[in-house]
């Protein structure tokens, strides 16, 4: 019986990872935050009144098993005057999903069987949810959008109204071999899945191994000058205790190219992997070359290499 990893996550970050994790012999639930509120996804939030949509759709795709011109068109987003410019393919397909089986986890399951997606995917809730940042100036930011576009440093992240989690998720956190905390916007990818008790207390009380795929790149607004024990440290600080067994970081050095275009455009750097003080944490490091660009000569996880060192860690030992 093959053992089960849950992956905690939205965004590109946990997209990438799920491309390699599903090449190995592995039960896969991925749980995706649903507080975006931009672009499509934001539209038609506002107009249905449901979750974020998108982050779920990229997911899917990433875990699909079929012809890729499904991907592309699931990914193919209108180019239009009409009320269709900037709409992704797979969002109206899950919205209109939605209608039709009346809730979200319905919906993702049906998307799931057309796709043939190796694993399941979850919601972390079916709510609408609104994300909150308090900055370190004392300013409150509404919305995961305003959020990311204000690069403001964050004092504090919390949920405007406390969502309901899908019961599986719990479940699912409950029952796994190894919780991946992915890579991704620390504040609104992967915390959004950490912020309620009921899952703190799940990933406490769960007796599986749990690991962190730390970002490459710091993230202006939200991780300014974060070295690898901070992230580690925001982790710790909203759970509320030192759960992380190990941590998977990047020891490339990043072409200077690369580094120049990312500190003038996004005012970002390098993660510094500050051993010493991930060491004191009680935290295993696991270092790799683990980089890949993609064809705009964006940093992204190595999808392959990464999910390798994931699988070596859930196996060892045996």
């Amino acid at each position: 019986m093959n053992k089960k990893i849950v992956v905690l996550g939205g965004g590109t970050g946990q997209s990438t990872l799920l491309r390699g994790l599903k090449k190995f012999p592995v039960d896969i639930t991925a749980i995706v935050s649903v507080s975006d509120d931009g672009a499509s996804t934001g539209r038609l939030r506002e107009e249905f009144n449901i979750p974020a949509i998108g982050d779920l759709r990229n997911v899917m795709v990433s875990l699909s098993e079929v012809e890729p011109i499904l991907e592309q068109l699931l990914q193919y987003r209108f180019n239009t005057t009409s009320d269709l410019n900037g709409h992704a393919v797979g969002n109206l397909l899950l919205a209109s999903l939605l209608d039709i089986t009346g809730n979200v986890v319905s919906a993702v399951e049906a998307l799931s069987k057309i796709l043939n997606i190796k694993g399941k995917v979850l919601p972390f809730t079916e709510e609408s949810t609104t994300l909150m940042a308090e900055t370190i100036e004392g300013e409150t930011l509404e919305g995961e959008s305003k959020i990311t576009k204000a690069g403001k440093v964050i004092k504090k992240i919390y949920y405007k109204e406390e969502p309901r989690i899908v019961p599986a998720v719990i479940k699912a956190i409950m029952e796994a071999d190894l919780i991946v905390f992915s890579t991704g916007s620390l504040y609104t990818s992967i915390l959004p899945n950490i912020l309620c008790d009921e899952a703190k207390e799940a990933i406490k009380k769960s007796k599986a191994k749990k690991l962190y795929v730390c970002n490459i790149m710091t993230e202006h607004g939200e991780t300014d000058n974060f070295k690898v024990s901070d992230y580690i440290k925001v982790l710790h600080h909203y759970v509320g205790e030192n759960f992380l067994d190990a941590v998977i970081v990047n020891n490339k050095y990043i072409d200077i190219d690369v580094q120049d275009r990312y500190k003038k455009l996004e005012k970002s750097e390098p993660v510094i992997v500050d051993n010493k003080n991930v060491e004191e944490l009680g935290v295993e490091l696991i270092e790799d070359n683990v980089v890949s660009y993609n064809e705009n000569r964006q940093v992204r996880h190595n999808s392959m290499k990464t999910a390798f060192l994931i699988f070596s860690y859930l196996i060892r030992g045996e």
